[in-house]
């Protein structure tokens, strides 16, 4: 069975497909899950995360650019980092996880997924994310 690390790991990916443009990706989540092992609940975990990410999308950006740096643009962020950022900024807002154990995930996600910087960035970002 998958954890829920590897859900998340797959719920990124698709919200990266997603913000690459693939607004479809979502007809196609049930054989990612499923390539990566993700089953039962950890399937429905994943679909309720990615789905309610994307119905929240505009609020979760407009929170995350609330937090960046004067300097930083929005746009200038990485797909990958954006894609966690949106992610835990759902979890910690909308779904009221403990904001400690979704930095902690949004750190470890950086780390496999992302440049060396990005798990600073990233926990910084969410922070800073109130509750």
């Amino acid at each position: 069975m998958a954890t829920r690390r590897q859900a998340r790991t797959a719920v990124v990916g698709l919200l990266y497909a997603y913000d690459l443009g693939n607004r479809n990706i979502s007809k196609f989540s049930d054989e990612i899950f499923e390539s990566d092992k993700i089953r039962n609940k950890q399937r429905d975990f994943s679909k309720k995360l990615f789905n309610g990410t994307i119905k929240n999308l505009e609020t979760i950006d407009e929170e995350i650019q609330r937090h960046l740096a004067k300097d930083w643009n929005y746009n200038s962020i990485g797909k990958v980092e954006k894609a966690i950022l949106r992610l835990g900024t759902y979890e910690i807002m909308i779904e009221k996880v403990d904001k400690r154990i979704i930095i902690n995930e949004a750190i470890e996600l950086a780390k496999a997924l992302a440049d060396d910087k990005s798990p600073r960035f990233i926990n910084a970002i969410l922070d800073a994310i109130e509750v």
